[in-house]
């Protein structure tokens, strides 16, 4: 047996993974309260935040079909590796500059773009190893690991760089992000990710660069139910999108900027993930995955945007965020465990690219939308006692700083709502696991020659 194939493989494997990602993370997490707390204190703007979320998703969407054709045709250990590389080196630039006083704005946005094209080669370079490493059986409960990547740290870090930055300033929680990139990087290298075998439908989408970038798209729309499934996923993002955006602005605006307000709703949210992500690692999902997809964007948007918007303090914020965020993991795990059973491994590059790409595709815009609206619309609105607004809505939502917001907030969740609902009146959609075959009842390339 050779050293190569002796390293940790299978679950196993996949574990060690996980832990050098979820350290990363969880430091990354440090890293993005800090920022946020900096750049609402220097510009007191919901809009200017919002440019944060755009610099980051701007050249992860356009660089998404470049990523899916190099996962597929290159080692897919190695794009991880690559994606972590490059975040870790714009952390370390933010570092510098931050502790030879020479950081600006352009920099952090700059640094958040290079993250942004790291993590474009990271997901479906992630997603697809799922598939080779452990059996499709165990994808819902791996796929409910991963959620934990985001949510764990979630739980922590709010308060933890809350409690550091008085002591080691934004330069050491910069320090210590940059560090654990290392970490994440190590546990890459020590692991054996095997390269997918190739599918008939594999070889015959092989062609020239573009042709293949264009493949993942051509996939997904000659297939509805996964168009479908995107659909869902596309206009769901669009309304959270525009919500989220403006939560901690509404949130720093109703508790005259309290960090601690901030972190503990940041912090039950992640909870709320943590404990989802558990029980998803545990049960696995909805034998029929489609309802945890439909069924969880209903109970998400009622709990966390719904519920959450009415809301004026923690003891309705707290609760609202913790349920709301509990059925996170059901979708995102359930959506995933089909994806990865109807498509060929192969393939999985420049599919799941694509299918980033279309389901974000809102997202440089709804941070400006959420942004606009709530700086130059429904915040001036809800200050002025005498306008229509204020008088319809405030005496639900209140009249003060971030009440506007709040209104946006509701609309959101409604339409968010809505979203899930749909679903289960489109054929294509409910009916998606038994219309598409799995890719494991597909032709092996060999097989396909032969014939």
């Amino acid at each position: 047996m050779s050293d190569v194939t002796k390293r940790p493989s299978g679950m196993f494997g996949f574990t060690i993974v996980w832990l050098g990602q979820i350290i990363s993370f969880l430091a990354s997490g440090m890293t993005a309260f800090a920022m946020t707390i900096y750049i609402y204190q220097q510009t007191k703007s919901a809009t200017a935040m919002a440019l944060v979320q755009v610099a980051y998703i701007t050249p992860f969407l356009i660089m998404s079909p470049i990523a899916g054709v190099m996962v597929d045709r290159y080692n897919r250990k190695m794009m991880m590796m690559v994606s972590d590389i490059a975040s870790g080196l714009a952390t370390l630039s933010l570092f510098i500059l931050y502790t030879t006083g020479h950081l600006q704005y352009w920099h952090l946005y700059l640094a958040v773009a290079v993250s942004g094209i790291g993590t474009t080669f990271q997901w479906p370079a992630y997603s697809a190893a799922i598939s080779v490493m452990i059996p499709k059986e165990q994808y819902g409960r791996a796929n409910g690991m991963m959620s934990l990547i985001e949510a764990g740290p979630g739980v922590v870090a709010p308060l933890l760089a809350g409690m550091l930055i008085p002591l080691i300033q934004i330069g050491g929680i910069l320090l210590i992000d940059s560090i654990t990139f290392g970490i994440a990087i190590l546990a890459l290298a020590a692991v054996f990710i095997p390269q997918p075998p190739p599918t008939s439908e594999g070889q015959q989408s092989k062609g020239g660069f573009w042709k293949e970038a264009w493949f993942g798209f051509k996939y997904i729309f000659e297939r509805p139910s996964l168009l479908g499934l995107q659909m869902v996923f596309f206009f769901g993002n669009l309304f959270s999108g525009i919500a989220f955006n403006v939560l901690a602005p509404m949130i720093l605006a109703r508790t005259d900027q309290s960090t601690v307000a901030l972190g503990s709703v940041q912090s039950a949210a992640s909870i709320g993930m943590v404990i989802g992500g558990v029980i998803m690692s545990a049960w696995g999902g909805f034998k029929q995955r489609v309802h945890g997809v439909l069924l969880g964007w209903m109970l998400t948007s009622m709990g966390g945007m719904i519920l959450f918007s009415l809301g004026r303090g923690l003891p309705i914020w707290i609760p609202t965020a913790l349920v709301g965020s509990l059925f996170s993991p059901l979708v995102n795990a359930s959506n995933q465990a089909i994806w990865q059973a109807k498509v060929a491994p192969d393939l999985q590059g420049r599919v799941f690219s694509a299918r980033r790409l279309i389901a974000w595709f809102t997202n440089p815009i709804s941070p400006i939308i959420g942004g606009t609206l709530s700086d130059f619309v429904l915040e001036p609105a809800m200050k002025n006692p005498g306008s229509g607004l204020a008088h319809i809505f405030g005496s639900v939502f209140g009249s003060g700083l971030g009440s506007g917001m709040a209104i946006l907030f509701f609309l959101c969740g409604i339409g968010a709502f809505l979203v899930g609902l749909t679903g289960y009146f489109i054929p294509a959609i409910r009916n998606a696991e038994e219309v598409l075959p799995d890719h494991d009842s597909l032709p092996a390339a060999t097989e396909a020659t032969a014939s």
